[in-house]
C-alpha cells in the first residue's frame, strides 16, 4: 500500500492534526515516459506553512484533499523514462508519500556514496541551494564585511555564515539558546553567535558587530528584524529568505517598526525563492558537494523516526524552535 499525507482543511495559527489525514491506497503504477520512487526521507520547511494557506503566493496553495507538498529524496524502484534507472537515488517535490510517481521533470540525481540521503534535501538540497543564491547572489558580501544571519542554527542560516566564512566575511549568528549558539561558533566556525532569547538583543549585536552590519540574511522577521535595522551600514544588503515569526500569526503583526533606516541607510531589501535560479541547481549541487567534501562545510540533520503519521507535529517543530539542525521525517 502506498501512504499519504493528505491536507484535510486549511490550518488556522499551528497546524493541528486535524488539518491532515492519512490515507492508504494502492502503490501507483509508472505510465510511458514516467518513475516510481520509493520515498526514504521527507523535508520539513517553514515555507510549508505558506503552501496550506490560500492567498497569492509564488506557488498554488496544496489543494484540500491534495497529498501535501514537499521536498523528498528516495531509491527509484521503477521506470519507464530512459534518463533514470532503477536503483537511481534522487530527490526532489514529490511530497509526504511512501511511493511518488513523477515524469522526471524537477527531479534531481543524488549521490548516496557522496553524502547520505537525508543531506541531499537538507545542506546539500534545496536549503543550501537557497543559502548559497541568497547569499551570493542577493546579499553579494564582500571579504571583510559583516554578515548576519538570523535562525543560524537552521538548514539555511548554518550554510549561509559558513559560505560567508568561505568568501572572507566575518559570519555572526542568531539562535535560541545557549547550546545552539556554542554548535554555530564552536562546530560551524561563526565568528559570533548572539541567543535571542537573552536580554537586550541590540546590545548583543552591537557587541557583536563593532563594524556595523553589511550583509542581514533574513530567516526570521519580527522583532529581530527591528533590531538589526538600525545597525545596518550603509548600503546594506537584506536577503529575505523566509519571517517564520509571522507564519502562525492569526493576525497582522505591528511592524516592522523600524525601516525608516531603508531609506537612511539607502538599504537593499529583496525577497528570494530558490526556483529564481532553478536552471542553475547543478552549480549550487556542484559548488556545495566540493565545499562539503573538503570540510568547508558542515552540515547536521534532525531526523525524526516517528514515521509519516506524526507529520503535523513534527512539522510544527519548526515553528517553536524544536528541532536542532535540518529538520527531516524518516518514512
Amino acid at each position: 500500500m502506498n501512504r499519504m499525507m493528505k491536507l484535510a482543511r486549511r490550518p488556522h495559527g499551528m497546524v493541528k492534526a486535524e488539518d491532515f489525514r492519512l490515507e492508504e491506497g494502492p502503490v501507483p503504477e509508472p505510465g510511458e515516459g514516467e518513475v516510481r520512487i520509493k520515498i526514504a526521507y521527507v523535508s520539513l520547511d517553514p515555507a510549508m506553512r505558506g503552501w496550506v494557506s490560500e492567498g497569492k503566493s509564488y506557488v498554488p496553495p496544496v489543494a484540500i484533499g491534495e497529498t501535501m507538498r514537499s521536498y523528498s529524496v528516495g531509491i527509484v524502484d521503477a521506470s519507464r523514462n530512459a534518463a533514470f534507472k532503477v536503483g537511481d537515488a534522487v530527490q526532489g517535490v514529490i511530497g509526504v508519500q511512501d511511493y511518488a510517481i513523477s515524469n522526471g521533470k524537477g527531479l534531481v540525481k543524488v549521490d548516496p556514496t557522496q553524502a547520505p540521503l537525508e543531506r541531499w534535501i537538507g545542506g546539500l538540497g534545496m536549503p543550501g541551494w537557497t543559502a548559497y543564491f541568497g547569499l551570493l547572489e542577493v546579499g553579494q558580501p564582500k571579504a571583510g564585511e559583516t554578515v548576519v544571519v538570523s535562525a543560524a542554527s537552521g538548514a539555511v542560516g548554518s550554510v549561509v555564515g559558513q559560505i560567508a566564512k568561505i568568501k572572507g566575511c566575518r559570519a555572526v549568528g542568531i539562535a535560541g539558546g545557549p547550546e545552539k549558539c556554542r554548535y554555530v561558533t564552536e562546530e560551524l566556525g561563526f565568528d559570533a553567535c548572539i541567543d535571542y532569547k537573552a536580554p537586550n538583543l541590540p546590545a548583543q549585536l552591537k557587541a557583536a558587530c563593532p563594524s556595523g552590519i553589511d550583509v542581514y540574511f533574513e530567516n526570521v522577521g519580527g522583532e529581530i528584524l527591528d533590531a538589526v535595522l538600525p545597525q545596518m551600514n550603509v548600503r546594506g544588503r537584506i536577503p529575505v529568505c523566509g519571517l517564520i515569526s509571522v507564519y502562525n500569526a492569526t493576525e497582522l503583526p505591528q511592524g516592522p517598526k523600524n525601516l525608516r533606516f531603508l531609506l537612511t541607510q539607502r538599504l537593499r531589501m529583496q525577497g528570494l525563492i530558490v526556483f529564481d535560479w532553478a536552471d542553475r541547481i547543478p552549480e549550487a549541487i556542484s559548488t556545495l558537494g566540493a565545499w562539503h567534501k573538503d570540510g568547508k562545510l558542515k552540515i547536521r540533520e534532525d531526523v525524526r523516526t516517528t514515521g509519516l503519521a506524526s507529520f503535523p507535529a513534527v512539522l510544527n517543530e519548526l515553528y517553536t524552535g524544536g528541532n536542532f539542525g535540518k529538520l527531516v521525517l524518516k518514512v
